[in-house]
């Protein structure tokens, strides 16, 4: 990783999801095969007091209380994914009303009160959610780290092209974590 650390936040985008939907059984296969390497990011965040952030869609409730989330989200396909890598109290959590997660949300804002102007990002869909997040981020001038193997999505043709998208244009650095 080029940046450093002082200014760099992580972003896990839509992590808790009940994979309930057409493409979902797809995507949770995907989201498997990228899980080690997204515990080791988040292991890494904690170790070095990286601000963790989660942006997730809000299923309805409208309310940036993850447990709520959770709780409505966890089944027996997620159940595994949201243990491994699920918002704890320490964290930031913000809802999203579309795929952007700064559109319509506060995080420019804490970025910026944090101070932070490098941000990694990770999880599900990347092809959508990560792809739009990606390019506000990159409008709003954050250098971007996107490790191509903590990332997913239900089809991995369109998730590799995502990635080329982020790296080409938005200057992301998608090397593996």
């Amino acid at each position: 990783m080029k940046a450093s650390l002082d200014n760099t936040a992580v972003l896990f985008v839509d992590i808790i999801n009940h994979f309930d939907f057409d493409g979902g059984d797809d995507l949770l296969a995907n989201t498997k095969e990228i899980l080690p390497n997204m515990k080791r990011l988040r292991q890494y965040a904690k170790e070095n007091d990286l601000p963790i952030i989660y942006i997730n869609d809000h299923y309805g409730f409208w309310q940036a209380d993850f447990k709520k989330i959770t709780d409505f989200c966890q089944n027996e396909k997620s159940q595994e994914i949201i243990d491994a890598i699920g918002p704890d109290e320490g964290d930031y959590f913000l809802i999203k009303p579309q795929h952007s997660g700064f559109f319509q949300t506060p995080l420019q804002a804490l970025l910026t009160e944090l101070g932070k102007s490098h941000l990694i990002i990770s999880g599900f869909a990347g092809d959508i959610c990560i792809l739009f997040t990606a390019k506000d981020a990159h409008m709003y001038k954050f250098d971007l780290t996107i490790p191509k193997n903590c990332m997913a999505s239900e089809d991995k043709q369109t998730n590799d092209y995502a990635l080329y998208l982020m790296e080409s244009v938005m200057k992301a650095d998608i090397e593996p974590f």
